[in-house]
C-alpha cells in the first residue's frame, strides 16, 4: 500500500479525526496547568515545545526530508513567526497562574476575531455585516469575562489579558503564514517553525531568570505527553482537517473544544469557570460562530 493510499484511507475517516482533534485541542491550557507546580511558565513552554521539536526532527531525518535551503531562503520569515509563536506560548502558559483552564480556553476562541481584523486591516479582505456583528458580540463576551464586578482590586483581569495577548500574537503569526508560507514543504516548514520558536523561548526563559532543569519522572511524563499530543499530533491533525474543510468551518468545529477543556479542568483540578465566565464565554463562542458562518456563506456565494 502506497503512502498516498494510506493517507486517503485516513482522510476518509474524517469524523473520527475531527473528534480526536477537538479533544486534543482542548488540552493546551490543561497541560499548562499540569506543568505549573513543576516549572515556571516560560520554562514549561520551552521544554514541552522542545520535546515536540525533537519528535518532528527525528521524523524528518528518518524520512530524509530535511532541506536546509528552506530555512536559508526564508530565514527572516521563520525568525518572525518563531518570535510570535514563542511569545504566544509563554504568555498562554503564564495566564494559568491567574485563570482556570476552562475560562482561558473560552477567551482563546477570540483568536478568530483577531484573525478577521488582521485580514481586514492588513490583508485587505472585505467583511460582511454579519462578520462585523459577530466580532462585536465576541468582544462583549470577552469584556464580560475579564471585568468581574466585586473583584476590581484583584488581578482577575490579568489572566484574560494574557490570553488575549497570546491569541492576538498567534493570529498574527497565522496571517503571516497565510501570506508568505503557503507554498513551503509542510514538514520543513513545521520543523523550522518549531526550531525558531524554541530558540526564542530559550531567550525568554533566560531573560526572565527561569532557566531550570525539570526534576522528577512526573514532570518529564507531562512534558512528553504535552509535546506529543498538544503539538505533534494536534497540529498534524489540524492541517489534515484544514485540507478538507474551509478555515471558517474548522473554526466552528473548534469552538467545541472549550467545553472539553472545562470538563478536563473539573475532572483534574476540581475547578469550573464562574457563572459570569460561562456567560461571557458563551457569548464569545456565539460571536465566533456567527463570524465563521458568514464567512463561509460569503465564500460559497
Amino acid at each position: 500500500m502506497t503512502d498516498s493510499t494510506k493517507e486517503s484511507g485516513i482522510l476518509n475517516n474524517m469524523p473520527a479525526i475531527i473528534i480526536v482533534l477537538i479533544v486534543i485541542d482542548s488540552l493546551h491550557f490543561v497541560f499548562a496547568r499540569l506543568l505549573h507546580p513543576y516549572l515556571p511558565p516560560t520554562a514549561g513552554s520551552f521544554y514541552y515545545m522542545t520535546v515536540a521539536t525533537v519528535q518532528i526532527g527525528l521524523y524528518a531525518a528518518v524520512r530524509r526530508q530535511i532541506d536546509l535551503s528552506v530555512l536559508r531562503d526564508n530565514l527572516k520569515f521563520f525568525l518572525i513567526i518563531g518570535l510570535l509563536i514563542g511569545f504566544a506560548t509563554a504568555t498562554s502558559f503564564a495566564a494559568i497562574i491567574y485563570i482556570d483552564p476552562g475560562t482561558a480556553s473560552l477567551i482563546a476562541r477570540s483568536s478568530a476575531i483577531f484573525g478577521m481584523a488582521l485580514g481586514y486591516f492588513w490583508l485587505k479582505e472585505r467583511l460582511s455585516r454579519g462578520e462585523w456583528i459577530g466580532a462585536a458580540i465576541a468582544i462583549v463576551g470577552v469584556f464580560i469575562i475579564s471585568f468581574q464586578m466585586g473583584n476590581l482590586n484583584e488581578l482577575t483581569w490579568l489572566g484574560p489579558l494574557l490570553v488575549l495577548s497570546a491569541s492576538f500574537t498567534y493570529a498574527l503569526h497565522a496571517a503571516i503564514v497565510k501570506r508568505d508560507g503557503g507554498d513551503m514543504d509542510f514538514l520543513n516548514f513545521f520543523l523550522f517553525r518549531m526550531l525558531s520558536s524554541i530558540m526564542f523561548l530559550f531567550i525568554f526563559m533566560v531573560g526572565r531568570g527561569e532557566l531550570v532543569w525539570p526534576q522528577g519522572r512526573e514532570v518529564w511524563t507531562i512534558l512528553l505527553l504535552a509535546g506529543t499530543f498538544n503539538v505533534t499530533v494536534s497540529r498534524s491533525l489540524y492541517y489534515m482537517v484544514l485540507r478538507r474543510f474551509k478555515l471558517s468551518i474548522l473554526t466552528i468545529l473548534l469552538t467545541l473544544s472549550p467545553a472539553m477543556t472545562v470538563l478536563w479542568s473539573y475532572l483534574l483540578f476540581g475547578v469550573l469557570p464562574s457563572l459570569q465566565g460561562v456567560i461571557g464565554g458563551t457569548i464569545v463562542i456565539s460571536g465566533v460562530i456567527l463570524v465563521a458562518m458568514n464567512r463561509q456563506k460569503r465564500q460559497t456565494a
